[in-house]
């Protein structure tokens, strides 16, 4: 999984510009995705890693990364996430999804144990827009190692409104 995106310059995850995620709209329609699975406890994952490598496997296997690297994580409960791999087209076996919908963006910058600060202002974000949201979804800009070499560790999140 060394080489994932070669025109990067960790030859792993690509630097993350923020600008075009930072306060937009985004729509998906019918967005390919891998889903997979990630225990966690209290929201700590345990098997994040090992999740990503398998599935990564599969993606390069088939042929199947996306253009653009596009991972959500649901974070639905204390327990587990739920985490969705951008992909150009059907993984073999893989549990594939479609997402479609329009999505409030925001950036935000900094130690993953700012999430829950991070939710509360994408949720003030949100309200503040007038509008209601659905579903909130984590996008984790750049794997941990990337993010030291790249100085910076971005989180985008995307609220379904």
């Amino acid at each position: 999984m060394d080489k994932l995106y070669e025109n990067s310059e960790t030859s792993c995850c690509p630097r993350f510009d923020p600008e075009p995620w930072d306060e937009k709209e985004v729509t998906f329609e019918n967005r390919l995705f891998v889903r997979d699975h990630v225990t966690s406890f209290l929201h700590i994952p345990l098997n994040f890693g090992k999740v990503m490598v398998r599935n990564m496997e599969k993606i390069q296997k088939a042929g199947a990364l996306a253009p653009e690297p596009l991972m959500l994580s649901d974070e639905k409960s204390l327990w587990g996430s739920d985490v969705y791999i951008a992909v150009s087209k059907d993984v073999p076996d893989s549990e594939m999804v479609r997402i479609s919908g329009t999505f409030l963006t925001k950036v935000f910058e900094g130690p993953y144990k700012d999430a829950g600060k991070w939710a509360g202002a994408m949720t003030e974000y949100v309200r503040g827009k007038a509008r209601q949201m659905r579903k909130m979804y984590f996008f984790y800009t750049t794997c941990p190692k990337c993010a030291k070499f790249y100085g910076k560790n971005y989180t985008v999140l995307l609220a379904q409104v």
